[in-house]
């Protein structure tokens, strides 16, 4: 089976169990790319979870302001907090105080952040948990890797991977809040399958919210994978897109999610819970594949 699938505008039937799958998917906005949408309620159904991406450089205020809109049109906004970009406690302290009252944001992603060197005294995740600031939140996810991460594990294995996502297993199995572990996107079901099974070996029970690229041209994924450091990915990608054609035609995730869909039918992949787009073609395009591949449809505005 070809690992990325081509295909014409002819829409397919939606295959058995896509729809469960895409049910309660999130999706991820940057404020400068949020504020190209109008309204987000003639895209995504109500109450949908948007990840606000933090690129660093972009300004708290427009974090802040992508979050307060997000709220106003009725979705759940999760921002990211990556430990690396932040300066000191007192500007955590601060940035959660004003998403939480001027938001109302109940939910954040915690990651290491893309950076290499720290601007402060946090590097990791780990120690954001630790300092108590987010006690109260409803929700905390958690960065996963299914095809590892070589800045954390260079040998090209998942054992310091593991290690700490076993810590936060711990940390919240103490806590009063969901957690999830929001994954890299990926673009096969086998490996994903694969690191399923492993977590589940591991004693790692925290549900997976799979990162799953959405309809881009493959030149745009390309792009994002290499500004991403999907570095497994990204030579996959180049392996099979050699038919220089391909470059100006759509990819489109209904192979791995169709992979995904069977396999959790046939009693894999149970612990994947939820989708989570990366809307790399564009957010309307993105939706609008997920509405018509069986996904909830946006509620008619009044």
């Amino acid at each position: 089976m070809a690992l990325l699938k081509f295909r014409s505008r002819d829409t397919a039937p939606t295959p058995a169990g896509l729809a469960d799958l895409l049910s309660g998917y999130s999706i991820e906005v940057m404020p400068r790319t949020a504020e190209k949408v109008e309204d987000f309620r003639s895209l995504l159904p109500a109450g949908t979870r948007v990840y606000i991406a933090h690129i660093d450089g972009t300004p708290f205020e427009d974090m802040l302001a992508t979050a307060r809109r997000l709220r106003a049109e009725g979705f759940e906004p999760m921002p990211h907090f990556p430990a690396r970009s932040i300066a000191d406690r007192a500007t955590l302290a601060d940035m959660v105080a004003r998403y939480r009252g001027e938001a109302d944001v109940k939910q954040a992603l915690l990651l290491a952040g893309g950076i290499a060197s720290p601007r402060g005294p946090f590097h990791s995740s780990m120690q954001l948990l630790e300092t108590g600031l987010f006690d109260g939140f409803t929700r905390l996810h958690v960065a996963g890797h299914p095809e590892g991460n070589r800045d954390i594990d260079p040998d090209g294995g998942e054992a310091e991977v593991m290690a700490a996502l076993s810590w936060k297993q711990d940390f919240a199995d103490r806590s009063d809040a969901a957690f999830a572990i929001a994954t890299q996107f990926a673009f096969e079901a086998p490996p994903v399958l694969a690191w399923a099974d492993r977590l589940a070996a591991n004693g790692i029970t925290m549900p997976i919210h799979l990162g799953i690229a959405g309809p881009a041209k493959l030149q745009t994924l390309i792009k994002f994978a290499i500004a991403c450091g999907v570095g497994a990915s990204l030579s996959v990608l180049q392996k099979r897109a050699r038919d220089v054609s391909k470059l100006l035609l759509p990819f489109e995730p209904d192979e791995i999610l169709t992979d995904l869909a069977r396999a959790r039918a046939e009693g894999r992949g149970k612990n994947i819970q939820s989708i989570h787009f990366f809307p790399l073609g564009g957010i309307k395009t993105n939706a609008e594949w997920a509405t018509a591949h069986g996904g909830t449809a946006p509620a008619p505005q009044i």
